[in-house]
């Protein structure tokens, strides 16, 4: 078996359960049915050392309020919604307010809070953890019924494929995402700062001072936002820059350009990650705050030791700009896929 299935906690009565797969390379990849969470995604380094680069609680019980949304699915819809306020045909809807005057990351009760029900399929290559929940007609205020299926492909070399898939009886908005923080440093040993990204972007959303988008679409070439040609995450990311100041570093939304694809590296471990997309744009959120909970380490991380790929649509702002990149039709299908792939750069 690839894989081991347990218990390990309780929320209103469900049972909350880990998935852990796992190869005989050592790759090995854990997910909860709570929230979808990833706790685990263990690599080998450039001496075949073994260890988790994504960040992850202390304990399984912290997963259920999840302040920082460690690992999880993300919906409806992520991002913010300014004002929490949407117009879908013709009718005015008033969203819950989790981010201040803002709605954030679905609301009070996102999907990160669900327990999903999984189906789990073992292949000579891979396992398929096939994940699925009902969001109801007025949940967190949103209209229709959506069924929701998440489905992660975990294959023995060092990939994971996350598909995301919705239906609704009603016209609704839809952009999920997942919110894991990475760092290839492993076990969190080092600040993100210290690792390469290169990014095939050329534009940005501009950020108003509540950080939703004004609309207005920003040309990232020579400026902290430009990360065309490969370069340290920590160069540039205190430079005066009136966008840098209102996310306190990265937290803003990267158009992508056809090839959709985002690169990591930690040029002291030798890890390496690549990200590709169907996506029109990600969120890059470098942990600019401090954190409230402890990781598996016994301890709170400093600011900036993970960093976000937030693969979506760009999240709603001023005067509902790009709603309609996340309006879902009637009995339409949403699916939208992220291909997450891990290795070491090449000597």
């Amino acid at each position: 078996m690839k894989c081991k299935t347990s218990v390990v906690g309780n929320l209103n009565n469900n049972e909350i359960k880990a998935y852990n797969v796992k190869f005989k390379n050592g790759f090995e990849v854990e997910i909860l049915n709570l929230g979808g969470v990833i706790t685990k995604i263990i690599t080998p380094d450039k001496d075949n050392n073994l260890e988790n680069i994504v960040l992850a609680y202390e304990y399984v019980s912290d997963y259920i309020d999840n302040p920082h949304y460690y690992g999880a699915i993300i919906g409806r819809t992520s991002g913010r919604i300014c004002d929490g306020k949407i117009k879908i045909e013709n009718k005015e809807y008033e969203l819950n307010k989790n981010y201040g005057i803002h709605q954030g990351h679905g609301g009070n009760e996102g999907f990160n809070k669900k327990i999903w029900d999984v189906d789990v399929e073992e292949k000579e290559n891979s396992v398929i953890l096939s994940l699925n929940t009902t969001s109801k007609d007025g949940e967190e205020n949103y209209p229709g019924n959506l069924d929701v299926n998440v489905i992660y492909e975990i294959f023995e070399d060092f990939k994971i494929e996350v598909t995301y898939k919705g239906k609704s009886d009603k016209t609704t908005l839809v952009n999920m995402t997942n919110h894991s923080y990475f760092n290839l440093s492993g076990n969190i040993k080092r600040a993100i700062t210290d690792l390469y990204l290169q990014l095939d972007s050329d534009k940005f959303l501009e950020l108003d001072s509540t950080s939703v988008p004004t609309g207005k679409i920003l040309d990232a070439n020579n400026t902290p936002f430009d990360f065309n040609n490969i370069k340290l995450i920590g160069k540039d990311i205190d430079r005066e820059h009136e966008q840098i100041k209102i996310g306190k570093g990265y937290d803003h939304v990267f158009l992508l350009n056809k090839d959709k694809k985002i690169y990591l590296e930690d040029r002291k471990t030798n890890r390496n990650m690549t990200i590709v997309t169907d996506q029109d744009a990600v969120v890059i959120y470098t942990m600019n705050s401090k954190q409230k909970v402890n990781t598996y380490l016994g301890e709170t991380p400093p600011i900036r030791h993970g960093i976000c790929f937030e693969t979506q649509a760009p999240p709603i702002g001023r005067d509902m700009c790009f709603i309609e990149k996340s309006l879902l039709c009637e009995k339409e299908e949403y699916i939208q896929k992220t291909i997450y792939k891990f290795g070491l750069i090449k000597q």
